[in-house]
């Protein structure tokens, strides 16, 4: 599932096709994807402003004229590709539609925005925009691990009591939000902390430094456009690189990238899912000195 850089390089894509443009045509394909569609839900985005498209977590929000705001969430293959920019920035027309196309946003500007979604786990809601923040989907996310609000004192706090391991408490989006699988394992071995050791047990000066870290990666990332593991394309169609610079995620058995480490990056599993880690650089015993 796409994680806060995929995300945000999706947002970054579409943003000059779509913001303060008109949606001069919304087509909808089909009743549902992970959830029903809203009522009416073209007919409500018809002519409809794209006063503003930011971001929520894994979350992709459009403040639209109308008051309402479109909630895009691209769960496990959803993709949204712009294609007749007349900005220059995507040099391809218009393709002929995929079976996977499920809704087609055609933009004032002549740009046309398709989500395709292969396995349909992804989502799109209406929400009236000034109570947005108080949606269920919403309401308990944390921090944005880039803004003000995620600080020092804020995770140490957030932590201070959890016996879950480490990777577990930064995978719950209520401590932080955005964060996933893969940027957690790489954010752990640049922090020499081991997944597997309590929350509560790393002493305040090492969960204080996780918060530079986590910014360091989550921009690197995004800067790089993002991970292409498997489904995930920018906006104009392009892989995202950050995968070429993994430490440690999808690179179990192969030596470990620290200078004069010999070991070897292991896995273990995490609630059902993989963590990569240096045994040696990240050894249990001392990631709470």
């Amino acid at each position: 599932m796409p994680e806060l850089p995929e995300v945000e390089t999706v947002r970054r894509g579409l943003a000059p096709s779509m913001e303060g443009q008109i949606i001069t045509r919304a087509q909808v394909d089909r009743p549902d994807l992970r959830w029903p569609f809203p009522d009416n839900m073209a007919d409500r985005l018809n002519g409809q402003r794209v006063e503003q498209l930011r971001r929520r977590s894994k979350y992709i929000l459009a403040d639209l004229s109308s008051g309402e705001t479109l909630l895009i969430h691209l769960g496990m293959s959803g993709r949204m590709l712009v294609s007749g920019d007349p900005l220059g920035q995507f040099v391809h027309d218009h393709p002929a539609p995929e079976k996977h196309d499920h809704v087609v946003f055609d933009m004032e500007n002549g740009a046309r925005i398709t989500f395709n979604d292969p396995r349909r786990f992804g989502a799109m809601d209406l929400l009236d925009t000034k109570t947005a923040e108080s949606h269920p989907l919403l309401a308990k996310i944390g921090p944005e691990p880039l803004s003000n609000d995620f600080s020092e004192s804020h995770l140490i706090e957030a932590l201070k009591s959890r016996r879950t391991p480490i990777k577990t408490a930064l995978l719950d989006q209520k401590t932080v939000a955005g964060l996933g699988n893969i940027y957690v394992c790489e954010v752990l071995f640049r922090a020499k902390l081991h997944p597997a050791t309590k929350a509560a047990e790393i002493s305040q000066r090492r969960i204080a430094a996780l918060v530079p870290i986590i910014r360091e990666v989550l921009q690197q990332a995004i800067e790089a456009g993002g991970s292409s593991l498997k489904d995930f394309r920018q906006a104009d169609g392009e892989l995202g690189y950050f995968q070429h610079s993994f430490d440690v995620y999808g690179r179990e058995g192969e030596p470990c990238k620290t200078p004069g480490c010999s070991a070897s990056v292991a896995r273990i599993s995490q609630s059902g899912r993989s963590s990569f880690f240096c045994p040696y650089c990240q050894r249990e015993l001392e990631t709470n000195l």
